[in-house]
């Protein structure tokens, strides 16, 4: 029987997408587990199926063919201040990039995610931080260039 992915398993697995040589360590300060904990959790994600081998991807790592992408611009309450903001989007793994705009967003914040719901979940967490007053998000359809 396979189990419905929880907030922390896809934690897991967008930083193992990002660095898949993570130290277990080191996974465990991002996703604010024990080590021992994340060991048991990689364990039963490859039980489960999540988790369906390690290969090599050529490039950056970070964008994978089957990732979805999408920007999402954010309007803060206090444009020019808001650093807890920014603070806050570095601590997702799913975002990419993240750039100061000028004109009517303050932010643009490129999500490379394993799904449409995981660019949901990245949506509805950017918009309830403190400081967030609006969004506007669009999935990229093709990349030209």
């Amino acid at each position: 029987m396979k189990r419905i992915l929880d907030p922390l398993d896809e934690r897991l697995l967008a930083e193992l997408t990002v660095n898949a040589r993570i130290a277990h360590a080191e996974l465990a300060a991002k996703v604010n587990l024990s080590r021992n904990a994340v060991r048991q959790r990689i364990e039963r994600l490859e039980r489960d199926g999540a988790i369906q081998g390690y290969t090599i991807i050529e490039g950056d790592g970070r964008r994978q063919s089957s990732q979805i992408s999408a920007v999402i611009f954010v309007y803060r309450y206090d444009r020019m201040r808001g650093d807890e903001v920014l603070r806050a989007l570095g601590a997702i793994p799913e975002i990419v990039q993240c750039e100061v705009m000028s004109g009517e967003f303050d932010l643009m914040v490129r999500v490379g995610a394993s799904s449409p719901e995981r660019v949901h979940n990245v949506w509805k967490e950017i918009s309830a931080m403190p400081g967030v007053e609006n969004t506007v998000t669009s999935f990229v359809l093709s990349s030209v260039i």
